[in-house]
């Protein structure tokens, strides 16, 4: 009975493989012959979604013959979920992920190369330091479309009660000036500074290259390895000074994700917090009525307020048997008045530089200016082509930096285990 039951199965699974046209089980064609790609997108903010869902509402209206279907993921599971569609051969058509995501997949012939099948507008749109963000071994493997800074949300009643000098792009706060700022704001009941560090990596890295940090280096082999160096010292050592020596930021926040940190922030308990550019939407939701707030930039080193960033990036999946299909409806998306739609959904900036130009996001409301100020001086999160990062993260970086921002381990602690342990990881993904 078994063996007759698998008989069925294999003629059923034959049939179905003969009807789609499809010779790796991927169902592309409809029964009228109508090409379908699957788009996975990971919007989650309403507008967000919205924008999205309405992009390929108008792109399918337009293009009868190829028809996208919209399917939702999710941020918080989508490596795993994605590594098990590709293994099992069902990843989607179009992939929505973010850079530091896409090495391992890359390297491991998930994602195409998009080389040959990029537009001449999105390669001369996008700057060259976005498109290296999703540049490995040479090949292209997605393109990056929206980014984030980290910026300070500060509350403007407290600044300006305080008398400190309020900085902007032009004349940003030092690191020892930001330090010294937050001891100021800091009184009975009230913390000059709250750091959400649940996730503490990306945050320690990517605001690290202003004072000219960046731990993972390559040599003339091509192999990468990690130094902590004085450079990379500059963020945890300040966070823990304020949360250890000088109490001016809360002990509390550092085991909080951003949003955790906004009652307390529009309750008077933190002066100031620094949070991703797009949680200025929850502030804007979830605010009191009359709660005065204002962004500023990061904190300046000396290499500036250069900044990593890990874009988001719209990549094809290898197998996809429509690639060049894709890629039409990757560059209709992202045309510049629909990025702009998708950076305003998502409370981000665009890569484009056609679209950050838009005057809809260089208003001084909601600090948008401030943000689009900030654009010039991003670069690649440094971890951003490392192969094996996502396992150094989870097993080494992060519960290092937990522990030595509580003050369970000290700095040389610190340098032997992100190092020591860090090089022993990276080394099994560079045989």
């Amino acid at each position: 009975m078994r063996a007759l039951t698998r008989a069925a199965a294999a003629a059923a699974t034959a049939l179905t493989l003969l009807l789609s046209g499809c010779s790796d089980g991927r169902e592309s064609r409809d029964a009228a012959g109508t090409i379908r790609l699957s788009f996975q997108s990971l919007a989650w903010q309403k507008e967000s979604v919205d924008a999205n869902k309405q992009l390929v509402k108008e792109w399918n209206a337009a293009n009868p013959d190829i028809q996208v279907d919209y399917v939702q993921g999710s941020w918080d599971n989508v490596h795993d979920q994605l590594l098990t569609s590709f293994e099992g051969g069902e990843a989607p058509d179009v992939i929505h992920d973010a850079s530091d995501d896409l090495a391992d997949f890359a390297y491991g012939g998930y994602l195409a190369d998009l080389r040959t099948l990029l537009p001449d507008r999105l390669t001369t749109d996008i700057p060259e330091q976005s498109w290296r963000t999703t540049t490995f071994d040479g090949g292209v493997y997605g393109v990056p479309f929206l980014q984030e800074p980290r910026v300070l949300i500060a509350n403007t009643r407290i600044l300006k009660a305080s008398g400190v000098r309020i900085p902007s792009p032009e004349r940003p706060w030092t690191w020892p000036e930001f330090r010294q700022v937050t001891k100021e704001l800091t009184a009975k009941g009230r913390y000059g500074v709250a750091w959400p560090l649940k996730e503490p990596v990306s945050v320690t890295l990517n605001l690290g290259l202003s004072a000219g940090g960046q731990l993972f280096h390559r040599g003339a082999d091509g192999k990468v390895t990690i130094r902590f160096e004085e450079g990379d010292r500059m963020v945890p050592g300040t966070v823990r000074d304020q949360v250890g020596a000088d109490g001016s930021a809360a002990r509390t926040a550092l085991g909080m994700g951003g949003s955790d940190t906004l009652p307390g922030f529009f309750g008077g308990r933190y002066a100031m917090v620094p949070l991703g550019f797009a949680y200025r939407q929850q502030i804007v939701e979830q605010a009191p009525e009359g709660f005065e707030w204002t962004v500023l930039p990061a904190p300046a080193g000396s290499a500036g307020l250069a900044q990593g960033v890990s874009p988001q990036t719209l990549s094809i999946a290898e197998d996809s048997p429509y690639k060049k299909e894709a890629m039409r409806f990757i560059d209709f998306l992202l045309r510049p008045p629909n990025m702009v739609r998708l950076a305003r959904g998502d409370w981000m900036l665009p890569t484009g530089t056609e679209a950050l130009a838009d005057p809809a996001l260089r208003t001084t409301e909601n600090g948008w200016a401030t943000g689009t100020a900030l654009a010039k001086e991003l670069r690649p999160a440094p971890a951003q082509s490392v192969r094996g990062y996502p396992e150094w993260k989870d097993k080494v970086a992060t519960p290092a930096l937990q522990e030595f921002y509580s003050g369970a381990i000290d700095t040389e602690e610190l340098r032997e285990r992100l190092v020591d342990d860090g090089n022993r990881v990276l080394a099994r993904y560079q045989r």
